[in-house]
């Protein structure tokens, strides 16, 4: 499977799955001792079990993916405790000029301190980035002097902003997975890790198609993704 490049530097990957729509029909009916019935009815059952809450058949498919954010993203993400992380560490090694500028600029929504809209003309956007990028640029510098001087790599590390990007290893199973993308494929969450929630879908939908199709007509909540 391809990997999904996301926002200006980041990307999804999909390293390995444990597990298929079949592996939830088999652990639904394990408790009858029944088997496979055709795709037709292992389907049905599929439906069944998301509208009727049934989920914990969904745990036993288990997803890693290799994933590049931004540190603010991160944070969000790892919110999400029902998984498995290993993150890149600035201890261990140095980090990279790498750092998130927006393609465009949002303002705040004048309702809801939660959420941005789009810029309305009233924000100059190749000011603002280049007010950016002059925060990057000094900071990167002090860190390398930092460094440089013998300061240990963990305690450099404290002056590089949060749009700093950062790599990952998330284990997750379905019905952790699909919390996801209720919360976060939605139009209320954070623009950037919507992204990377849309990215998600697309591989949750190749790998496990009836599973995928059952969660957006029964239980998905979030709005992007019908």
């Amino acid at each position: 499977m391809k990997d999904f490049e996301v926002l200006d530097k980041g990307f999804v990957r999909l390293i390995s799955v444990m597990g298929d729509d079949i592996t939830v029909v088999k652990a639904a009916r394990v408790s009858t001792g029944a088997k496979s019935k055709g795709p037709e009815r292992d389907k049905k059952l599929i439906e069944y079990l998301m509208s009727h809450r049934h989920e914990t058949p969904f745990e036993h498919v288990v997803f890693t993916f290799h994933v590049k954010c931004p540190i603010f993203v991160a944070r969000q993400w790892f919110r999400h405790r029902i998984a498995s992380y290993n993150e890149k560490s600035g201890r261990y090694s140095k980090m990279n000029y790498e750092f998130y500028v927006p393609d465009r600029m949002r303002i705040q929504h004048p309702k809801n301190k939660q959420m941005s809209v789009p810029n309305d003309g009233s924000v100059d956007d190749e000011k603002a980035k280049n007010l950016m990028r002059s925060v990057y640029d000094k900071a990167f510098e002090v860190y390398k002097e930092l460094l440089e001087m013998g300061v240990a790599r963990e305690l450099a590390r404290i002056v590089l902003p949060l749009s700093l990007y950062t790599e990952f290893y998330w284990t997750v199973n379905m019905r952790s997975l699909m919390n996801f993308l209720s919360l976060r494929a939605d139009s209320h969450a954070q623009w950037e890790i919507q992204q990377y929630a849309l990215a998600i879908s697309k591989i949750f939908k190749e790998c496990c198609p009836w599973s995928y199709e059952a969660f957006i007509k029964y239980a998905y909540t979030g709005d992007l993704l019908k």
